[in-house]
């Protein structure tokens, strides 16, 4: 990315590693003191007042400290005594322009001229309103003694009084701090941390403007702080932070922080977010609290259907090249065809890169239809590529994507599509795009049907983003939280419901499921404007803390999935998969400011895995679209020759569940002793979910972790039982006799996740 970072903002260069710990305020070595000088004196406290600012603006003082950190162009100085007093903080900033030549630990006497530093533009207005008190052009530095060192002041967030009272101070935050943002870490050496677990955008969880939004931001900017490695220098090697697994995730933990108070840019932009910051003087102490997920989230269901924003996948390349080798292409946006236009991979390596780690997303996803959000627009080329590259991952002929709409794709760079698997579902029925006016990427539609007779429709959107280039009128930033253009997405949510009773006119049936990137979080006009006119909402009904992206340190859902309500009731679950919005920037695809290609830069983390595939996080939802929805009753019961979706409850019985694709739904641990007659391992499926959380197992994967095992009865039997602890002290209970099925013939796949 270009660095649009304001070259004169101060960053501290990490010179002290170690602070020495003093039961007392400070520890003296005398013998290395020294008379202090006569002459008229300045206390820090005095100088950096009860204010934000300093009451002493513009004049020249003479004072005394100790210094505590090194810069690059200057050094913390902190009193030795200070006033008590807690509305005033005891440390500051000295500007020296150059390397300074002091050392940690002395005491010194200097003049200087008092100033307040904006560290961002001067339209700014939160540093506008955090300017940092210093002193600039020291003069007459007296080193009046060695060997001191200052004991931190322990505080915690949120601060009574804010953090101004301790601005240039030595202090120990107390932990545990939870990692909110990583998006600057590797560029800039930061972590955006917060007290009391993790941010949530406000308008995720309360309506825009409202006193319990304006509340929850307050709250937020309270609680939250940035850690900072306080070099200049743009990614550095080693990469700081990384945690002992390599990685720092959203989500992750540190300890208590020991380090100097500052306040500074939190983005790349001199005129965005701004914060105070800690540059510490220890090493942080990293536990990951939010380790990365190996399988997709379970949400049951014979049908799934997911929805993924593939971040700019383009086969037409920023250097003019093609996937399959052509030069001099470009890309079209309106009726402009130029390289300029394209916004994806700048060369055919990047795009290896970025195509490998899709791939693995979308194969581990294993979803039986997923709608794709910025896919170049360039007909159907760009979708097969992908297709063919995932169908040589997962098998020939496994995904196909649906036809181009007869009504176009539209003229932006990016469009809709939907890939689907062909053995799972049909396309009913020709694919419906809305190009109507108000959709700058038109909405896209297909109606599909399942081998066992059911059906439903996809709708793929992607609403107008929350930049504001361009905005004007009720298209500009309101100042509610909802960013710019949301009278345009809302008319955009406006014209969906219209395109939705449009699509359930042409296939026939209600049931419609809608997916993708709305740009807009859960509260905000243009998904009220869904929900309150009968669509549900699937993530909220599932997820306490839905979030699929990570914006200025604060977590929230862009991306959504809603039905109408005859759908809605045939839900067995919907998860976010959080694959992406927790990663850091480095392990992305991009070449630039990684080695090679920068000598100077941390080694390249890159893997072709599914982890930051994307800046959006996918969603997986599972239907239960059964033609014949049971309940066993009796101690012997059948199913019939269709898919059945079968219900068991407590008591023993026998169960045979006929000819189809059967879901056996075990909903009570006192189910023990059911005797399935007839299981088809890798045709029929076992849920048991809801036994398995009744007795606190939250594994996805509980096959695997031993919650679920398997024991050998008589000859060709499987006893299946649910075992609390996995290999624990507890015994495992028998759930379900499988007749005629061996343990080698049950893995993960036999049962719902």
């Amino acid at each position: 990315m270009p660095n649009h970072r304001e070259r004169t903002e101060r960053f501290l260069q990490l010179t002290l590693t170690l602070a020495v710990p003093c039961a007392l305020a400070l520890c003296w070595h005398k013998a290395h003191a020294q008379t202090p000088p006569a002459g008229s004196l300045t206390p820090i406290h005095q100088i950096q007042g009860p204010g934000s600012t300093s009451p002493l603006v513009g004049q020249t003082v003479t004072t005394e400290g100790v210094v505590t950190r090194l810069n690059n162009n200057g050094f913390y100085l902190q009193a030795l005594v200070g006033d008590g007093d807690e509305a005033t903080s005891d440390g500051m900033f000295v500007f020296t322009s150059t390397a300074p030549s002091v050392s940690p630990g002395q005491w010194l006497r200097l003049s200087g001229r008092v100033t307040e530093f904006n560290t961002g533009a001067a339209s700014n207005a939160l540093t506008l309103a955090h300017t940092v008190t210093q002193l600039t052009s020291p003069t007459g530095v007296t080193v009046l003694g060695s060997g001191y060192s200052i004991a931190p002041t322990p505080i915690s967030l949120p601060l009574t009084g804010g953090l101004e009272r301790v601005e240039g101070m030595l202090v120990t935050l107390a932990g545990p701090l939870t990692i909110n943002q990583n998006y600057f870490q590797a560029r800039y050496g930061q972590l955006t941390l917060s007290a009391g677990g993790r941010l949530e955008t406000p308008t995720n969880r309360h309506r825009p403007g409202t006193p319990e939004a304006v509340s929850m931001a307050q709250q937020n900017a309270a609680r939250r702080i940035v850690l900072d490695d306080g070099s200049t220098a743009q990614n550095v090697n080693p990469t700081p932070y990384t945690g002992p697994q390599g990685i720092a995730r959203a989500g992750d933990l540190l300890g208590a922080i020991t380090g100097v108070i500052d306040y500074g840019l939190a983005t790349a932009s001199n005129t965005g977010l701004a914060d105070y910051r800690i540059i510490p003087t220890v090493p942080v102490t990293h536990v990951s609290g939010n380790p990365r997920p190996t399988l997709a989230p379970a949400v049951g269901g014979n049908v799934k259907v997911g929805s993924m924003n593939v971040l700019n996948y383009f086969t037409t390349f920023t250097n003019g090249q093609t996937a399959d080798g052509k030069t001099g292409q470009g890309c079209t946006l309106g009726t402009s065809t130029s390289a300029s236009n394209c916004r994806g991979a700048n060369n055919l390596t990047e795009f290896q890169r970025q195509q490998a780690k899709i791939v693995a997303a979308l194969s581990t996803l294993d979803a039986d239809a997923v709608g794709l959000m910025e896919i170049q627009n360039n007909g159907n080329t760009a979708v097969q590529t992908l297709v063919n590259a995932l169908n040589a991952q997962v098998g020939a002929g496994t995904y196909a994507s649906i036809a181009l709409p007869a009504q176009g794709t539209g003229t932006d760079a990016i469009r809709l599509a939907i890939i689907y698997k062909p053995a799972r579902l049909s396309p009913k029925g020709a694919p419906l795009s809305d190009t109507h006016a108000i959709n700058n990427r038109p909405t896209l539609g297909q109606a599909f049907t399942t081998p066992n007779g059911m059906g439903f429709s996809l709708v793929v959107n992607h609403l107008k983003s929350k930049g504001c280039s361009g905005a004007s009128g009720l298209d500009a930033d309101q100042g509610d939280g909802q960013g710019c253009f949301n009278d345009t997405r809302v008319q955009q949510a406006q014209q969906l419901r219209n395109f939705v009773a449009q699509l359930q006119q042409q296939s026939g049936s209600p049931d419609v499921l809608l997916v993708g990137d709305f740009n807009a979080y859960a509260q905000e006009d243009p998904i009220h404007t869904l929900t309150s006119n009968g669509l549900v909402d699937l993530v909220g009904r599932f997820n306490s803390f839905g979030y699929s992206y990570v914006f200025d340190g604060a977590a929230g859902r862009l991306d959504h999935a809603l039905a109408t309500a005859t759908l809605a009731s045939k839900v067995s679950g919907t998860r976010e998969w959080h694959i992406n919005a927790d990663e850091g920037l480095a392990h992305d695809y991009n070449l630039e400011f990684k080695q090679p290609a920068c000598a100077t830069c941390a080694p390249d983390p890159y893997q072709p895995h599914m982890y930051k595939s994307s800046d959006h996080d996918p969603v997986l939802v599972g239907l239960n679209l059964y033609p014949s929805v049971l309940t066993a009753s009796g101690t012997i019961f059948s199913g019939t020759a269709q898919d059945d979706l079968i219900t068991v409850g407590a008591g023993r019985r026998t169960l045979q569940g006929g000819a189809g694709a059967d879901q056996f739904v075990f909903t009570s641990a006192y189910s023990g002793g059911a005797t399935i007659a007839d299981f088809r391992p890798g045709t029929d499926l076992l849920n048991l979910t809801a036994v398995l959380r009744a007795m606190g197992v939250q594994s996805d994967t509980p096959w695997a972790t031993g919650h679920l095992q398997c024991r050998a009865s008589g000859a060709s039997d499987a006893l299946v039982l649910a075992d609390p602890d996995a290999q624990g002290p507890a015994a495992a209970r028998a759930l379900i006799l499988l007749q005629g099925v061996p343990c080698a013939q049950l893995d993960n796949r036999s049962f719902v996740r």
